[in-house]
């Protein structure tokens, strides 16, 4: 917990001096030292996504960002903006800080920390972006830039990921100083999401302060779009976001095309990135065909689009089963599924249909813009891959949407304080989700507080791992654990090792010499069948 409180007290002067820089260009996202610090966010994204084509992002490339930002903020005399703030402002500012510390010291519990999160940075810090790392671990595609933004201070200034507590502690000095407290009744539920760099916390913070700049009639279209397209790369479930912005600024403020530009040159640098990574322009989407060599192996795609089907259903079916579904076995099955997610997607359409009676009530253009907006989200999660996960930010959406006029500061500070303390308990003591909602298997992974979080955040250590080659490429994999988060590089995941024996193929290394040449994928002989089938045996005999 004192740790991150120095990693927050570093990082967020760099982060003002860098957003001072983007003042100067682009005019303040709004007023406030948070503007400073978002618009710091944004261009140390977007700036790093850059950089790791060319290199990774080591100690050297933290180094400089950091003495840079510290120089602009210090030149600026950026601090003195600390001072505007009332004692008892200061007072609230202390309370809320201290329990999104404590919250984020805990050890980190969701699954994709371990599979996913970690080893993105772990090879966007040693290799930077790899082109076709998709071949070596499809899930590795995706490369967020929230990754990169969380791996550019992950070598000294945040050792312990815990950049979305940052971000967090941000997040509340905007709801104090620009005086929406509505915003405090979102934190708690968002502490579930402070231990990881998991990227649906910032693409909610993000949404939901463009959402409250639009509807308080700000005017930056430059910096409020662009910041829409960051959350929409961060997480492309956040598509309704720039589909609003882009109709907001077109249709009610009537902006000149190029003040979007630079939100659209974002969004050219994305699919840039997706393609160099992954092969499309949209993990893990295997739309627009561009012939780049380097992309996934079709059956391997083929798996995956089978696993995300699964996935709508909660692993509840088979694919075969859900083949033979009729229409109306795909919405009753997907409406009564066993648990707690049942309940999510009944509560997702009957939201849905009382915000359009809402919007046609209201009649205002916003709201209905926004309601078009989350329609054209929700029609195209329900067509691919309907996961609660996928949807879950609607909630906040029309949580704010309805409510923030009702929330003043003292209704906003009660609901902050009863659910803040509802959802530590949770995290303090995971016994009593783990008995009362079963079904909710993140539960199974809590593992409680620690008296040594007060100072250092939990984090696990296992470091156990095989090594193997097979072509030209020599990989490590876990022993007897599913995830490849501390295994030295490059690491695969056993799940897609035995994908790749299904399909015929495995990944090579384009250079033997040269990891950061990337990775393409090869049909293997006769003999590398048999030496993969070796490997698979091995795993199972270790996993044992």
């Amino acid at each position: 917990m004192i740790l991150i409180l120095l990693s927050s007290i570093f990082i967020i002067p760099v982060l003002m001096g860098w957003g001072k820089i983007v003042e100067n260009v682009y005019g303040s996202l709004f007023q406030g030292i948070s503007a400073k610090m978002l618009s710091g966010t944004l261009v140390l994204s977007l700036g790093w996504a850059i950089i790791s084509f060319f290199t990774p992002l080591n100690i050297y490339v933290e180094i400089i960002t950091v003495l840079l930002g510290l120089f602009f903020f210090f030149k600026n005399q950026l601090y003195h903006a600390f001072y505007q703030f009332s004692k008892k402002e200061y007072c609230l500012i202390a309370i809320v800080s201290g329990t999104i510390l404590l919250a984020g010291s805990y050890y980190p519990y969701i699954l994709d920390h371990f599979g996913y999160y970690v080893p993105t940075i772990r090879w966007l810090t040693e290799y930077g972006l790899i082109q076709g790392i998709s071949n070596l671990d499809l899930t590795l595609g995706q490369m967020s830039v929230w990754h990169i933004f969380q791996a550019g201070f992950s070598n000294f200034s945040d050792p312990y990921l815990r950049i979305n507590t940052i971000l967090l502690l941000i997040y509340a000095l905007y709801s104090i100083e620009t005086k929406t407290w509505i915003h405090l009744c979102f934190i708690p539920v968002l502490l579930l999401f402070s231990q990881s760099p998991s990227p649906d916390l910032p693409a909610i913070v993000f949404s939901l302060i463009v959402l409250n700049e639009l509807i308080a009639g700000h005017k930056n279209t430059v910096l409020l779009f662009a910041l829409s397209i960051l959350a929409f790369t961060i997480k492309p479930t956040m598509i309704w976001l720039p589909v609003l912005a882009f109709l907001y600024f077109t249709l009610i403020i009537k902006s000149n095309f190029r003040k979007l530009t630079f939100g659209i040159l974002i969004l050219f640098l994305f699919c840039i990135k997706n393609i160099w990574t992954f092969g499309y322009p949209l993990f893990p989407v295997a739309l627009g065909d561009l012939g780049i060599p380097w992309k996934p192996n079709a059956e391997i795609l083929k798996t995956s689009s089978h696993y995300a089907i699964q996935k709508t259903y909660d692993m509840q079916y088979s694919y075969e089963e859900i083949k033979q579904f009729s229409t109306w076995d795909h919405i009753k099955n997907w409406f009564f599924l066993n648990g707690i997610k049942s309940k999510i997607n009944i509560l997702f359409i009957l939201s849905l249909i009382f915000f359009i009676v809402f919007a046609c009530i209201k009649k205002r253009k916003t709201i209905t813009l926004i309601c078009i907006s989350l329609l054209i989200k929700s029609i195209l999660v329900l067509a691919f891959s309907a996961q609660y996960r996928f949807f879950i930010d609607v909630f906040f959406v029309l949580f704010f949407v309805l409510f923030y006029r009702y929330f003043d500061k003292r209704k906003s500070i009660i609901v902050f304080s009863a659910a803040s303390l509802f959802f530590i308990s949770l995290l303090s003591f995971p016994g009593f989700i783990q008995q009362y909602v079963p079904s909710f298997r993140l539960g199974n992974f809590m593992a409680g507080f620690e008296k040594e979080q007060l100072y250092k955040p939990s984090t696990y250590e296992y470091n156990q791992f095989q090594t193997f080659k097979l072509g030209n490429l020599k990989f490590n994999i876990s022993k007897n654990y599913p995830y490849n988060f501390d295994t030295p590089l490059p690491a695969i995941s056993p799940g897609y090792i035995f994908d790749d024996k299904r399909a015929g193929i495995f990944p090579q290394l384009k250079d033997k010499n040269d990891v950061r040449k990337g990775f393409i994928w090869k049909k293997l002989n006769p003999e590398e069948k048999m030496e993969l089938e070796k490997i698979i045996n091995n795993i199972k005999n270790t996993d044992k």
